[in-house]
């Protein structure tokens, strides 16, 4: 079968076409035939060595982490996932360094759902990092005022959504060029991004902050005492101060969360959003592209 696959770290140049055997389901998995495969930071990452020191020494590793396909086949064990059944998935890649830029994959049955019904395999399969990272997001932010950064963005779009679904009030910061979308995914206010944020929304004016872009410690000053804030990643969480709870989300692949997070589509509540999608043999093409930034929409890899 062909994999996209880095032997080297680098630019988008270091991805090639490959043939690599069919995996074999083992004890407790499923084979799974990839109908799409979005492209993420983590993607981005792991191919320009942003996980050298994690990494084991290999001929390859096949980048990757969240699919729609169909069951294939199961290894023993599995009795509850029917071959021909669309399903999505989060791949702990850390773990297993064979990703979805390919024609099949195996995973653990655990850590698959069925896909939203009548959802396109394309889109169903932006579904699973973005969400189970925001669902984590949001459920450590609770209050009645929240603010989201990147509301535009995967995470951020679907923070958004899931924060306006239980109840808050969300300010969404975004581009100049946002209001209206982040508006139909639910936010009360829309703010641009920039510098003077603080002044312009209020200073301890929030009871949350959920930064999915990244802004790092400039936003404490929009929390209350005693409030929450929300980081993605360790290098922009900052330190907890006026009794703010400080929280980096870790996000894992979970097969039950996944599976709500799919009753949410289909309930309408979470929107999937595409930009444009490739041939799998574009990868380095894609990548390329995604480094530019400006995207409302994943990208995504069709083998």
């Amino acid at each position: 079968m062909r994999a996209v696959a880095f032997s080297r770290f680098g630019g988008p140049e270091v991805l090639d076409l490959i043939d690599v055997p069919v995996p074999v389901p083992g004890p407790g998995e499923v084979l799974v035939k990839i109908a799409a495969a979005p492209v993420n930071p983590v993607d981005i990452g792991a191919r320009a060595g942003a996980f050298a020191a994690l990494l084991p020494e290999r001929d390859h590793y096949v980048p990757g982490v969240e699919f729609s396909g169909w069951i294939e086949a199961t290894g023993p064990g599995v009795a509850d996932a029917e071959p021909g059944r669309l399903v999505v998935g989060l791949i702990p890649w850390l773990a297993t360094f064979d990703g979805a830029y390919t024609e099949y994959v195996t995973i653990a049955a655990e850590l698959v759902a069925a896909a939203p019904t009548g959802v396109d395999p394309t889109a169903a399969a932006t579904l699973p990092l973005n969400a189970i990272t925001a669902d984590l997001a949001v459920a450590a932010a609770p209050g009645a005022r929240v603010l989201v950064t990147g509301a535009a963005g995967g995470v951020g779009g679907y923070a958004v959504q899931l924060a306006a679904a239980r109840g808050a009030t969300v300010i969404a910061v975004a581009g100049p060029g946002d209001e209206d979308l982040v508006k139909s995914l639910g936010a009360t206010e829309f703010a641009t991004r920039g510098e003077d944020l603080t002044r312009r929304v209020g200073a301890g004016s929030v009871d949350a902050v959920i930064d999915a872009a990244l802004v790092g410690a400039s936003l404490l000053p929009l929390v209350r005492d005693g409030g929450a804030f929300v980081a993605l990643l360790p290098p922009v969480t900052p330190p907890a101060e006026r009794g703010i709870t400080v929280t980096t989300v870790q996000q894992a692949p979970d097969g039950r969360r996944l599976a709500e997070l799919v009753d949410l589509v289909e309930a309408g509540t979470l929107t999937l959003r595409i930009a444009e999608t490739f041939p799998l043999a574009e990868a380095a093409a894609v990548h390329a592209r995604f480094e530019k930034g400006g995207l409302r929409g994943r990208l995504v890899l069709l083998p």
